[in-house]
Parts: C-alpha cells; sequence; structure tokens
C-alpha cells in the first residue's frame, strides 16, 4: 500500500493511514490478505509448497488455501463441461 507520502520510498503506510482509508469503509487487512493467498492458489494450481514461503504461512494452513482453490477450480471444470 501506498500514499502521497509513501509514493517515492519504500517505507510503509502509516496504521493511521490504513485505518482511516481501509478499516471505516469496512475492509479488513485480513480479508486482503486471505483473498491474495487465495489468488495466489489458483494462479499457481493450489500448490500449498509454493504459497508457505511466499506468504510465510505454515504448511497446514497453505494446504487449507489450497483445497480451497482445488475445490473452486474443480467446480470451474465442471460447470465448462456441463455447459458445453
Amino acid at each position: 500500500m501506498i500514499n502521497a507520502n509513501t509514493a517515492l520510498g519504500t517505507g510503509p503506510v502509516s496504521a493511521e493511514y490504513l485505518k482511516r482509508h481501509l478499516l471505516h469503509q469496512g475492509v479488513y487487512l485480513e480479508r486482503i490478505r486471505g483473498d491474495r493467498v487465495l489468488h495466489e492458489a489458483l494462479t499457481v494450481g493450489a500448490d500449498p509448497p509454493h504459497l508457505a514461503p511466499v506468504f510465510n504461512l505454515s504448511h497446514t494452513t497453505a494446504s487449507r488455501y489450497a483445497a480451497i482453490a482445488q475445490n473452486l477450480l474443480d467446480d470451474q471444470i465442471e460447470q465448462t463441461t456441463e455447459s458445453e
């Protein structure tokens, strides 16, 4: 995340910035992170050994995300074959 003060540097935005711009709108950082992990899991084909180091997850948590992603991928394939 960047703002006008951090755009040209490498530092993070402040906690106050996040609170003001995200939490007041009902957006939680845990949700953003979870969505990002799931997106990555869908992109790389539900690969727990990839997810664990990239997101600093335990192998159990990485496996859970991979299982969710695999279920979504399987549903997508099933819907595609039913519509053909």
